[in-house]
């Protein structure tokens, strides 16, 4: 797989905007639902961001506009400095995995990747060329002639992700990828994405799981009831959001003073909120204090979600 990501990335493309992704003032209902309020951002190249939020947060609509798959009831989209992406020349520039699996069970590995292919205008030398680079990517290429149908869901996610690329897109839109996939093949997915974006590859990524955010974003959206919440690094989203971190430690046996204790005691528990919890440990040595367990609880992307929103990321 190395050498074929290496060869995706020594094709010069030519661009025409350092900006790849510009979404403006995005909107869009259906009926009384208001799924998608006002969305705003840009993605530069080479940039991933990840859109970060529960079920019904309004990501997938928000990727069913930028694709031009919906039509918005108002704003804009703009992919590499092209108004419309819902017009075919624009839209080529778009490779995309949904949520829901886009794949003919019927059909093999290499015959679905031929397909899709063909919709972009490939043939001849040039469409065996990439069929070969996506199954070797996907790590199919010793099942390229089985039938999706009896692939497991974690096979059929990797094919999903190479059919988005099958044109050689510059800017890939992942919907929840590793919905449903087993370990082993969430990994797989996760080493794919990365060799994507170190070979310069713009990418937009949904999900409602933190720690994939953490892993593979350069900046996070955090996204709730249609709306975007807040926007940044994770690290200056947890810096402004996160609040403090926590340190809960079981004392050995009750202090002697418990108002010279930092923090709320209940019992033998004892609770400190501190931006340096290092240091407060620290203290407690310096003051005699045993105990039996330590635990820090530093604040994360669940942190700055539930700041934002006063509800854990996965509640429904």
């Amino acid at each position: 797989m190395a050498g074929s990501v290496a060869g995706h990335a020594t094709r010069v493309r030519r661009y025409t905007s350092p900006l790849m992704i510009r979404v403006t003032d995005l909107r869009k209902r259906f009926g009384a639902l208001t799924a998608v309020d006002g969305v705003s951002f840009e993605v530069r190249r080479g940039e991933t961001l990840g859109l970060l939020g529960p079920n019904g947060a309004g990501k997938t609509t928000t990727i069913h506009m930028i694709v031009g798959a919906l039509r918005p009831d108002g704003g804009a989209v703009e992919i590499d400095g092209r108004a419309d992406p819902s017009r075919p020349d624009v839209r080529a520039r778009l490779g995309v995995a949904p949520q829901k699996l886009s794949l003919y069970e019927e059909l093999s590995a290499e015959e679905n990747l031929a397909f899709f292919g063909r919709l972009y205008g490939l043939n001849g030398a040039r469409l065996r060329e990439r069929v070969d680079w996506c199954l070797e990517f996907a790590g199919l290429t010793d099942r390229r002639r089985g039938h999706v149908g009896t692939f497991s869901g974690g096979m059929q996610r990797r094919l999903n992700l190479a059919c988005g690329l099958i044109h050689d897109p510059p800017v890939l839109l992942l919907d929840e990828p590793t919905v449903g996939v087993d370990p082993q093949s969430r990994n797989h997915l996760f080493e794919s994405i990365e060799s994507l974006k170190k070979n310069g590859l713009t990418l937009i990524y949904t999900t409602h799981y933190m720690e994939e955010a953490e892993r593979l974003c350069d900046r996070v959206a955090i996204m709730d009831h249609g709306r975007i919440l807040a926007l940044d690094a994770i690290e200056n989203l947890i810096g402004r959001f996160g609040g403090k971190a926590t340190v809960t430690v079981e004392l050995m046996q009750p202090p002697a003073d418990p108002s010279a204790l930092p923090g709320t005691l209940e019992g033998l528990s004892l609770r400190i909120e501190t931006d340096r919890p290092f240091d407060e440990v620290a203290r407690l040595g310096q003051m005699g204090v045993g105990f039996a367990t330590l635990k820090i609880d530093r604040p994360d992307l669940e942190s700055v979600f539930l700041s934002l929103t006063g509800r854990r990321l996965r509640d429904e």
